[in-house]
């Protein structure tokens, strides 16, 4: 973008600041305005992780609900949490750009925060205390106690879909990807990014989940609103320092012109050589800021949309360039249909694990363990393997593989799919042995409490953790890596979708096997008293299901082309446009 006037560089990357203008390279982006960032993203995870950890707890505890209710509530409460992004990515990409949209849905999810601490604050805004061993003999919720309770519950989803796709994404931009140095910097940034937001996570599974169980509702949910409003101020404080993108049009639109121009021109001929297909100018890209990308072999119906015809109708005719931005979305849609299942498994922490946990021994000495506290140590887990990982494991991996991550982000994705199994495999050899010490002391019918140590579903929560810094933080770094340079808000939801689709498909598996395994007669394998179920039946499901979808991975991945650099791709750029204007000063020289 060139310098100003005292010498100081712009960026190169087309960012702007709030009014539009181009942006000097030492004053704002960064580490430094990474920071701020970071501190939000740290408190919203401490509000997000300070609900769901222990929300199946307070619907059964303190609503009432019975165990596959309860648990498919959480579910799709999570669900709906992780795919309202989508709508948030686009009012980022098409309208108000991600600052806008995040801060005017930050304002949303504080108040969803805020009227979720009355409703458990307020007696009258929840049934009366309940002794029953039997949920069912306790006094259900009333409607408006529950529309106050889920109404802020779904309040504070729609804040989370403007917020979660746009924060990352946000943070990422604070680095050119054309300056070497910050691209390298970038390359560890997702890494730190999953690092430093899971210390809010650690706090709201351990500090947060023990003050609710044992001090209080109120304070428990009221201590991540005071941090998540404090969060915002500090993100605001930063505005100074951040750089922004200009919003480009709705992602949705240019991939529905598309798709839309190449149906109604299915008969047409695509020429052999991709230069005769439609393409602007590119000074109209130089001048932009913007990227073009050459046409590629895959996908080779949507490039009927870039041949010329007597139109310009942009339902008729693309450019090459928004043709193979759709082929890049298109492209990671496999690849997204693959993380499902394993989103499916991660909604198993805070529903039936945490369940497991309350028929267990929770004493170590005279201190009581919150079920929901366990999924601290998936955090912990993860929070070590991703330091091991960056520091370590790239390293070793690089000397052989020559890629400067190590392996492949497909790759990455891959081992934390082979976790999976192995996770779903120790649960339910767990949960058997943990069926069997109940029927040795005759727990089964009573549902009474089994002498055996809660720590014994540790091993299962520490390997979701490993899983986690393979998977989770190389499908956030996939779907933004690989979306076009324009429609990063939206790549990065696909990310939040994988695990919204994995809460609704957990939901549904829930409900399906509960009630078949209760067809013609049989008790079934999921029931209120987890000391007469069979869980352990349900998780081995569960491991042959991540195994048939390692195969599906498997089978995509061998056939998925990974998009090339965009610094690449300006840098060839640059050269043809010094070519065509060396020619046409030839051209000019020759005319005089």
């Amino acid at each position: 973008m060139g310098e100003d006037g005292n010498g100081e560089e712009y960026t190169q990357d087309g960012t702007v600041d709030l009014k539009g203008n181009p942006v000097l390279r030492s004053k704002r982006g960064g580490w430094r305005a990474c920071s701020f960032v970071v501190v939000y993203e740290v408190f919203e995870r401490m509000a997000y992780y300070g609900i769901s950890s222990n929300l199946v707890l307070y619907l059964t505890k303190k609503l009432h609900e019975g165990t596959v209710k309860s648990a498919n509530n959480v579910t799709n409460w999570v669900g709906t949490i992780w795919m309202t992004p989508i709508l948030g990515a686009y009012l980022a990409d098409a309208h108000l750009g991600r600052y806008w949209t995040f801060v005017i849905s930050c304002s949303i999810y504080l108040l969803g925060m805020s009227v979720l601490t009355l409703s458990v604050s307020i007696p009258a805004l929840r049934p009366p205390p309940c002794k029953e061993a039997d949920i069912n003999n306790c006094q259900e919720a009333s409607t408006l106690q529950l529309a106050v309770f889920f109404g802020a519950l779904y309040t504070l989803a729609l804040g989370t879909g403007g917020t979660k796709p746009n924060i990352s994404t946000i943070g990422a931009d604070q680095f050119d990807d054309f300056h070497p140095k910050e691209k390298n910097q970038k390359l560890s940034f997702f890494n730190w990014w999953m690092f430093s937001i899971f210390f809010g996570t650690l706090f709201a599974n351990t500090v947060l989940v023990y003050i609710q169980d044992n001090v209080g509702w109120s304070l428990g949910y009221g201590l991540p609103t005071l941090g998540l409003f404090t969060s915002i101020v500090i993100f605001l404080a930063g505005t100074p320092y951040y750089r922004h993108r200009l919003p480009s049009g709705s992602p949705f639109t240019k991939m529905g012109m598309v798709i839309v121009a190449a149906f109604r021109k299915w008969r047409v001929e695509v020429p052999v050589d991709p230069k005769q297909l439609y393409e602007l100018d590119l000074e109209e890209y130089d001048v932009k800021g913007k990227f073009r990308i050459d046409s590629t072999p895959t996908l080779k119906f949507l490039n009927k949309a870039a041949v010329k015809t007597d139109t310009k109708d942009p339902w008729m005719l693309c450019s090459v360039t928004q043709v193979e931005e759709t082929k890049q979305m298109l492209r990671m849609i496999p690849i997204l249909i693959a993380t499902f299942v394993p989103s499916t498994m991660i909604a198993q922490i805070n529903t039936l694990f945490v369940k497991q946990g309350t028929t267990l021994d929770r004493h170590i000495g005279s201190f009581k363990i919150p079920p929901a506290s366990l999924s601290g140590f998936v955090t912990l887990a993860m929070l070590i393997s991703v330091v091991l990982y960056d520091r370590y494991f790239v390293a070793i991996m690089q000397k052989w593989t020559k890629n400067p991550r190590g392996v492949t982000l497909l790759q990455r994705m891959g081992i934390g799919m082979v976790f999976h199994i192995v996770i779903m495999v120790t649960a339910s050899l767990t949960e058997r042995y943990r069926l069997s010490v109940a029927k040795e002391h005759g727990l089964v019918e009573n549902g009474g409490q089994i002498p055996l140590s809660i720590l014994i579903l540790l091993p299962q929560f520490l390997l979701m953790g490993i899983a986690d810094a393979f998977l989770e933080v190389a499908k956030l770094e996939f779907f933004y890596d690989q979306a076009p340079e324009s429609m990063k808000s939206l790549g990065t939801s696909y990310s939040t979708t994988s695990l919204g689709i994995g809460n609704f498909v957990s939901s549904f598996l829930l409900s399906t096997v509960s009630r078949i395994t209760r067809r013609n007669g049989h008790k079934g394998w999921i029931l209120n008293n987890l000391n007469d179920s069979h869980l352990d039946y349900y998780y081995a499901f569960f491991a042959v299901l991540n195994l048939l979808n390692l195969v599906f991975f498997f089978f995509v991945i061998k056939f998925y082309v990974y998009k090339a650099e965009v610094s690449d791709s300006m840098d060839v750029l640059a050269e043809e446009l010094k070519r065509m204007r060396s020619k046409e000063s030839l051209q000019d020289v020759s005319n005089t």
